[in-house]
């Protein structure tokens, strides 16, 4: 379940009317806080991400599910089932939960420290191409608040 002020941020980034992956960050953020204060661990940072994205799937962001084509059949399902699980109220199943969470306990912290998150943002950039790259960062300019 994500923090109070977690949830709170993101219904707050909804009402001002960010995008459902600027929602989904706050989670996102909420994880790497986690593994980085040893709550649990993670196997990399790219599964910190994705905990997070599931988290805000289940919450109600209304991130769509990744493309089949470049992503596993699983991944998709599972993203799926999280965006159908945030409209019916579920109770976790203890020993499945408690399982979850002795698993990620044996994981690193480091996973989530500064360089890896770099590299993982290097290597997620480098698959898109230099059009989109480009136009995520005069969109991002756009957008970006400025300071006075």
């Amino acid at each position: 379940m994500p923090d109070k002020d977690t949830l709170r941020r993101a219904r707050q980034d909804a009402e001002e009317g960010k995008s459902p992956s600027t929602q989904a960050g706050e989670f996102i953020r909420e994880e790497i806080e986690h593994v980085r204060e040893g709550k649990h661990g993670a196997r990399s940072a790219k599964q910190a991400i994705a905990i997070g994205l599931s988290k805000a799937r289940r919450a109600g962001v209304k991130l769509p599910p990744p493309d089949p084509s470049k992503t596993s059949q699983q991944t998709v399902r599972k993203a799926k089932e999280d965006s159908a699980a945030a409209s019916k109220p579920h109770q976790p199943a203890k020993k499945r939960s408690r399982a979850t969470m002795a698993a990620l306990k044996r994981e690193k912290s480091t996973s989530v420290s500064s360089e890896a998150l770099s590299q993982q943002a290097r290597t997620a950039a480098s698959r898109r191409t230099k059009r989109d790259r480009s136009a995520a960062a005069k969109k991002a300019s756009a957008t970006r608040k400025r300071s006075k």
